[in-house]
């Protein structure tokens, strides 16, 4: 009998969702954001801690309108890890800002800060702090605060992938800088299919990002503009998804623990593959991520046995779209050796230790 196949990641959603959907439309709901919206933009200010929270078409977009609220144009610098999803410098070269790329701390895969001082000039206006797989850096969210405090820049967390996580001194991340950033696509913790959240305690940051997503409207439901804006609504529809998902959030913070855990007992003594650290006290794993030898060929072999993986993602500065020089060993170490491992929240224990087993098998520690 074939085993069956286990993806790298994949949603979870059940009857609750199913049964929230239909609700909403047995009540004959207008689908666009509206009520529903506003519900899941209070669940994840409370949930983070912050003032407000504005919830967009996705997080790509949400960083977007987190750099124009903060006043950030065309041909202004903004630092960014060389190792992030692509979406980061995306967001701001749309508006034809310039990113600059900057290496990584090879424990954490967050920005390196005496990097980030290094590559300050008279044209940087911010910091986009990513913290990779629900991960701070070493050198703290503090001094990231106190070092865009004195050279005057705007700090804005990427925390695309840290929903769940927390700084050690109990602040949410995502919200210690002027704005933060989630996403809520597929792979993530909740899903809501695609979608964005922008956080802030700051008042005029909110609204200025309220406009900037609906038209630029003075007030809501007027056709009455003094300000340019555009149209990254939000929906209800997605927001009953949310809803029902942030309701399972607990649960899937402890299962992603179990199952980081499970799998550093299972392949910690492998000498050729090296996880990187993760602080479970305070944060939650998103992916299971690990630097290994011989990457292609155990990826060949975990396929033949119906397992998937998937690789980490490469330096941005040697990809085609921005091919610009960078010194970066650590981001390009990652491009070459880094790969995921199946990580959804349904995996089963007996499930991480085929997959476990199958590694081992692979490098003869079986």
């Amino acid at each position: 009998m074939l085993e069956k196949f286990i993806p790298q990641m994949e949603p979870w959603f059940d009857e609750a969702e199913k049964r929230a959907i239909c609700d909403y439309m047995a009540e004959g709901g207008w689908l666009t954001e509206y009520n529903k919206t506003e519900e899941f933009e209070r669940l994840i200010a409370e949930y983070t801690g912050v003032e407000h929270c504005i919830v967009v078409n996705n997080g790509t977009i949400s960083l977007t309108l987190a750099a124009m609220a903060a006043g950030i144009r065309s041909g202004d610098e903004v630092i960014v890890p060389n190792y992030t999803m692509i979406a980061t410098p995306n967001s701001v070269k749309m508006f034809a800002a310039v990113p600059v790329f900057v290496d990584v701390e090879l424990e954490t895969l967050c920005l390196d800060l005496d990097r980030v001082e290094s590559a300050i000039t008279e044209k940087t206006r911010a910091i986009m702090l990513v913290t990779a797989n629900g991960r701070y850096p070493k050198a703290r969210i503090e001094a990231f605060v106190k070092l865009c405090k004195a050279r005057g820049l705007i700090l804005i967390e990427d925390a695309a992938q840290s929903l769940g996580s927390f700084y050690p001194n109990g602040r949410h991340i995502g919200s210690m800088g002027d704005l933060g950033s989630f996403s809520f696509s597929t792979p993530k913790v909740i899903t809501t299919g695609q979608g964005g959240a922008v956080v802030t305690n700051h008042p005029e940051l909110a609204h200025k990002v309220r406009r900037l997503k609906d038209f630029g409207r003075s007030r809501g439901g007027t056709d009455l503009h003094d300000s340019i804006g555009y149209n990254f609504k939000f929906t209800d529809l997605q927001a009953c998804i949310g809803i029902a998902q942030m309701a399972k959030l607990a649960f899937r913070l402890t299962r992603k623990k179990e199952i980081y855990r499970l799998y550093r007992q299972e392949l910690g003594g492998v000498p050729q593959l090296r996880f990187f650290e993760q602080d479970l006290e305070h944060t939650t794993p998103w992916f299971i991520d690990a630097l290994v030898e011989q990457r292609e060929q155990l990826q060949s072999f975990l396929k033949q046995r119906a397992i998937g993986t998937r690789v980490m993602y490469p330096p941005i500065n040697e990809q085609e779209a921005y091919r610009v020089p960078a010194d970066c060993p650590v981001s390009r170490m990652v491009g070459r050796d880094g790969l995921w491992f199946p990580s959804a929240c349904k995996l089963t224990d007996p499930e991480v230790r085929r997959i476990c087993d199958a590694t081992r098998c692979f490098y003869g520690a079986a």
